[in-house]
């Protein structure tokens, strides 16, 4: 039996290699108690850089990073309220001087408020936000078209999708969303979740339209899928939600 480990600290892939951009700089890091991913993006003509989706206890990794290969942390972003880590955006804006940036529909406390479109620029490099509720109602996907590729918090997973059980979820929004906002990127667009608990790294657009087993399926049958979850209630929503309205814990 063969078994995968991801080291915390690890870049899991580096795009700058496969797309081609000297100029652009990324890493994948991952949470293994969350299963959650963190993305480093920057350019290195600037030396600006952004982080989406940081988690608290991986703020030191994080601003090693950083550190080491010479970046300036100008943003942190996240998809959405997470219900199963607390942020590391409000200890990273203390240590960095960073800014806090997630959608206005998040009812999050931070500096920049996204809308449908607007980008987030570091560098060279924009991040176009694009609106993917259903998850919870201020979920964001994050659009690198430079580079092609998204990152899609956790509306769309690797063959999955975020639960839509709490939160202000809602399986049709979810469906609505994931189609009209990621599936209808182009197919060879790389997709990066904020989770996974299988061993995925990445996914594209074409991949997930033939082979996710809940967005493949129709309308009817998706809602029909997410209301028989049956999901166990987040370990640590009681504690990440309310943090991570006010950006997480900056003491």
């Amino acid at each position: 039996m063969r078994v995968m480990l991801r080291p915390a600290f690890s870049s899991v892939r580096s795009l700058s290699s496969c797309i081609g951009n000297p100029s652009f700089f990324f890493r994948q890091f991952f949470d293994p108690e969350s299963s959650t991913y963190t993305y480093l993006l920057g350019d290195l003509k600037s030396k600006e850089c952004v982080l989406i989706d940081p988690v608290l206890e991986q703020v030191p990794r994080d601003a090693q990073a950083v550190k080491q290969t010479g970046l300036k942390l100008k943003f942190a972003l996240n998809t959405h309220v997470h219900a199963d880590h607390i942020t590391g955006t409000g200890l990273l804006k203390k240590e960095t001087g960073c800014k806090s940036v997630i959608s206005k529909c998040s009812g999050a406390q931070a500096d920049v408020y996204l809308e449908p479109g607007n980008a987030i620029k570091f560098g060279e490099f924009d991040l176009v936000a694009r609106p993917t509720p259903g998850h919870t109602n201020g979920c964001m996907t994050y659009v690198l078209n430079s580079q092609r590729c998204a990152f899609t918090g956790d509306a769309l997973l690797v063959r999955g999708c975020g639960r839509t059980d709490f939160q202000e979820g809602d399986a049709a929004t979810l469906f609505d969303s994931v189609h009209g906002e990621i599936l209808s990127l182009p197919e060879d667009f790389t997709l990066f979740p904020a989770h996974d608990y299988k061993g995925w790294t990445s996914t594209t657009v074409r991949e997930e339209k033939l082979y996710n087993p809940r967005l493949s399926k129709s309308k009817d049958q998706f809602i029909e899928i997410m209301n028989n979850l049956n999901l166990a209630y987040p370990k640590k929503i009681d504690l990440a939600v309310p943090a991570n309205r006010v950006c997480g814990i900056q003491d």
